[in-house]
């Protein structure tokens, strides 16, 4: 099945990959570009999207999918961090408060939205005035920011109002709460939204390309040699500045330029559970203190996200793997809060991600700053490492300023200072209007409210997109077999539209099936792949080996989870790698 949509300039669909190439190589007669970046989580695709709309000829490559590693493994939280309020950064929790508005109310309304929190607790007299005064502080702080708060303030709650907003919570647990709110996104998205914008912009986007080393004009960079892991061919991709945005594999491309430079990151590995929502009767999510930090219980559609640990990962970069050391360790810290407690039956989904987290200090991952740093250890190269999702932008920005330093003194180019506050993300605009207009477009297209209402909270204003697609294919209104919350039509646009070229690239990437299900996906797997195969062109063994592979990763996933170590952990995930 050929999609019917005409593709727009922010389509990653196939052929717009195989363009995107040919350009990036000089094959279509643009001899070099401006900016490569290297890197498609966050912070790679938010620098692409800076570069391209400050008029710099703009290129990316990642080496895997967009959004592969750390930033489809996140808290999914796009908030101020009270964690760090406490450790008295104040400098930090008041820039990703500023981000947080922003995102909320200009940039992302369609992907970032309000979340309650409760902050129980659990001794009397002197908690309630300290964590109050915190709390009023983060709130006076996003007030006081450029933007919008864009969240209500928080407020006093006492033991008989917890009871009625949180019933499952133990009543003789708690003297009462603080009721406070922040944001959350589904990553993944965001990291494609800001992917797709560039490309509407003119940035030039392909994934599955491996950067394996640079080209030099002397002490200069001035490009990257790499290989197609689609097709296996070798290419060299000339640029005037190249920006690695390569998250924990920044030491590795450091190594390219022969180690040179300041930065060294060190890999934090973050484990969350998914529960079912029904599990823990609450209105709101809560968060709850550990020895190190904090947990937070996140509501998440039909689900509960409960998470994060925080402990230092030495192994495998591209698969992080959750032990059962992990999950028990999650567990352990939220059952005390809870009248009926959660155990490992309980869990339908798990994830682990790293955090890159800069290095040198002698403090524990836990109390290592979220704080970015940018470098050019040689001319033409510029590196960005730390910070968190939330301040995406801000790094973006100050790449692109390093970036354009290094444009001035080499040639006469007048660089733009950073419009991406006032640029939203795709999908943005029409998103309030076509909310508005849910029911009428349920009423038209045949769908009922709540499917709408699903498209809205993942699409945005680009729901019309899915519903000519639809229109055309009426089968495409159809539930996906073995995950009934998404529609096929999502899976075929993943193809067309967002850059999906693997059956795992939708299964945990475009959807969250692979968490959201307690099979893990495996019954939505041959499905998804018959769909992807139509739009990609895979006769019936390339499908079969797409759902073979699937099955095999989400087996190594829960053997790794039933580990009591790391090493032990990491050994059963690895034996099924990406597939090439």
């Amino acid at each position: 099945m050929s999609s019917p949509l005409a593709s727009p300039p922010s389509a990653l669909s196939p052929d717009a990959r195989t363009v995107a190439l040919s350009t990036m190589r000089g094959l279509a007669g643009e001899t070099e570009l401006d900016v490569l970046v290297v890197g498609g989580g966050v912070v790679g695709a938010g620098t692409a999207l800076d570069a391209v709309t400050r008029g710099l000829n703009t290129g990316l490559v990642e080496q895997r999918d967009l959004a592969s590693g750390t930033s489809s493994r996140s808290s999914k939280l796009i908030h101020g961090g009270l964690r760090y309020l406490e450790m008295l950064d104040f400098g930090l929790v008041r820039e990703a408060l500023q981000e947080r508005g922003l995102l909320l109310t200009r940039l992302a309304p369609h992907l970032v939205r309000p979340v309650s929190f409760l902050y129980p607790l659990t001794h009397r007299g002197w908690e309630r005035p300290y964590v109050g005064a915190g709390l009023a502080l983060y709130d006076a702080m996003a007030m006081l920011g450029k933007y919008d708060m864009g969240v209500p303030r928080h407020r006093h709650l006492f033991r008989r109002q917890v009871a009625r907003i949180a019933p499952d919570f133990k009543s003789d647990a708690i003297a009462g709460a603080i009721q406070y709110y922040d944001a959350q996104v589904d990553d993944a998205r965001l990291v494609l939204a800001l992917a797709r914008t560039a490309a509407g912009h003119g940035a030039h986007v392909a994934t599955r390309v491996k950067v394996t080393g640079f080209l030099r004009e002397g002490e200069r960079v001035v490009g990257v040699t790499a290989v197609d892991l689609e097709s296996g061919s070798e290419l060299e991709i000339r640029a005037r500045v190249v920006v690695n945005a390569a998250g924990v594999w920044t030491d590795e491309i450091q190594e390219m330029v022969g180690g040179r430079g300041s930065l060294h990151v060190q890999a934090s590995k973050g484990v969350h559970i998914v529960v079912p929502r029904d599990r823990i009767r609450s209105e709101a999510g809560f968060i709850v203190r550990t020895e190190t930090s904090v947990l937070f219980v996140i509501p998440w559609g039909r689900h509960w996200i409960i998470g994060t640990t925080d402990t230092p990962w030495s192994l495998d970069k591209a698969h992080p793997a959750a032990s059962r050391a992990d999950i028990d360790y999650i567990l352990d810290h939220v059952n005390p809060i809870l009248r009926e407690p959660l155990d490992h039956n309980d869990v339908s989904g798990v994830w682990a991600g790293l955090r890159p987290l800069l290095s040198g200090e002698s403090e524990p991952t836990s109390r290592i700053s979220r704080e970015h740093t940018v470098v050019t250890p040689v001319p033409g190269l510029v590196m960005i490492a730390g910070g968190k999702l939330t301040t995406y932008r801000v790094m973006a920005r100050d790449a692109i300023d390093a970036a354009a330093h290094s444009l001035k003194t080499t040639v006469n180019l007048t660089i733009r200072d950073s419009i991406t506050d006032r640029v939203p993300l795709l999908g943005a605009d029409g998103f309030e209007t076509r909310s508005n207009q849910r029911v009428l477009l349920a009423r038209r297209s045949g769908l009922h409210v709540a499917r709408i209402d699903h498209l809205l909270s993942r699409y945005g204003g680009q729901i019309d997109d899915l519903l000519a697609l639809i229109a055309d294919h009426r089968l495409l209104a159809l539930p996906l077999t073995g995950a009934e919350d998404y529609l096929a039509a999502e899976v075929v646009y993943a193809v067309t539209h967002e850059g999906a070229r693997h059956l795992d690239d939708v299964l945990t990437r475009r959807t969250r099936i692979s968490i959201e299900t307690f099979d893990r996906g495996v019954a939505a797997a041959p499905a998804a792949a018959r769909l992807m195969a139509g739009e990609l062109g895979w006769d019936e063994a390339r499908t079969a080996e797409e759902v073979d592979h699937y099955l095999r990763r989400v087996e190594a996933e829960r053997q790794s989870q039933l580990m009591l170590t790391d090493q032990e952990a990491d050994e059963a995930r690895v034996k099924v790698p990406d597939i090439v």
